[in-house]
């Protein structure tokens, strides 16, 4: 079995990060240790925790996608929590003024489109600007450590699912990603992260023997995690992504589809470990809500050959031809005039263009090698 003690796990070694401050921790029901143990509970008893600060999906995890959260109390511990999805994303003064040091537990994905690591990215910038301190308690990155995949974020088109140039799949746990965003972004707060011991880059999460917790309600299983960055493009479209059903993102139809027609063409193109089963589902909410989809599942056959964003381009370029009078992007937003779409791929490339998928994706993976070279220098683990 993996001896995997993670960032939380070595609290003890690190007191003296806390000895003597006024914490505000931003977390969620990831946060918990090796024990499953809450991470909130733990600082309660042995540090001075005097504000929660809730992530999209909210601290105890009970928010869909979307939803707004005003500032209340933590029934539990009595300790005051303020939504930092919403209006205000970065925290203010007033939600920091009586805090000294910010604390970070949350279990990411490995996607740059989860906003989780810019809720991060924004409370370090809080940090530098009222002078605090920011510590990370460091997690697996459940698609592992080396693999990265996908283009970065074109300037003018940075959002709160990529307010970074880096790629979909970045191959960083949380930690390393801090020190990233830290050094390379401009933040420059005074960050300390708490690396785990025991983790490798090249394990499955099944390897880790730490128990799978629901990130946010719709990534219940690491197949999600992997589904996700297949399917993530349909969030844009008019296609369901397979939200309102017990397979999100691992199914993905529209009420007009041909499933068999699209399960057949896009195993014919003979995808690396992957295969599309006919699929027929009814979700009971979000798109196509309570109307049968016709679609595929995805299969995940081989982690390690998917490719994950290659498989998105093909289907996404396969759905929309199978009926382009049905299939529609997603409408822009009114306050900046983009589609849902060119913020998560990064550019408005895919939205105005017949693209070729197989050529996009070597475009891509061109972009990404860079990224790949200077992530290097942040690895904490081997």
């Amino acid at each position: 079995m993996a001896n995997i003690k993670l960032g939380i796990d070595r609290i003890e070694q690190f007191l003296y990060l806390f000895e003597g401050k006024k914490i505000g921790l931003i977390t969620n029901p990831t946060g918990v240790n090796s024990q499953l143990r809450s991470t909130i509970d733990i600082l309660s008893e042995v540090t001075n925790l005097v504000v929660l600060f809730s992530p999209e999906h909210g601290v105890r995890g009970d928010k869909q996608a979307g939803a707004k959260v005003e500032p209340y109390l933590d029934p539990k511990t009595g300790v005051k929590v303020y939504s930092l999805y919403g209006k205000n994303k970065k925290p203010t003064q007033e939600m920091i003024e009586n805090i000294d040091v910010f604390v970070l537990d949350i279990q990411d994905i490995g996607s740059r489109l989860y906003t989780y690591i810019y809720t991060m990215a924004y409370a370090m910038q809080s940090a530098k600007e009222w002078n605090k301190s920011f510590i990370v308690f460091d997690r697996p990155n459940p698609m592992g450590g080396n693999i990265v995949e996908g283009n970065l974020v074109k300037a003018g088109f940075t959002s709160f699912i990529g307010l970074y140039p880096i790629p979909y799949r970045h191959g960083l746990t949380i930690g390393e990603l801090a020190t990233l965003f830290n050094n390379e972004f401009g933040i420059d707060c005074d960050l300390t992260v708490i690396p785990m011991t025991g983790w490798k880059r090249d394990m499955d999460y099944e390897q880790t023997d730490l128990e799978w917790i629901l990130p946010s309600p719709n990534m219940p299983t690491i197949e999600t995690v992997f589904a996700y960055h297949a399917t993530c493009f349909f969030e844009g479209t008019n296609i369901s992504e397979g939200r309102g059903t017990t397979k999100p993102f691992e199914l993905v139809g529209a009420t007009w589809l041909d499933a068999e027609q699209l399960a057949n063409t896009m195993n014919e193109k003979e995808l690396s470990g992957v295969y599309f089963r006919p699929a027929y589902f009814t979700p009971t909410f979000s798109k196509h809500q309570d109307q049968l989809c016709k679609g595929v599942q995805i299969h995940i056959l081989d982690r390690k050959k998917f490719q994950a964003l290659h498989t998105g381009l093909h289907l996404l370029k396969e759905i929309r031809a199978q009926n382009q009078e049905k299939f529609a992007y997603s409408l822009p937003y009114t306050e900046k005039g983009r589609s849902m779409i060119d913020y998560n791929t990064g550019s408005d490339y895919i939205r105005t263009h017949d693209f070729d998928p197989d050529k996009v994706y070597k475009q891509w993976r061109e972009e990404s090698v860079c990224f790949e070279w200077r992530k290097r220098q942040y690895h904490l683990y081997n």
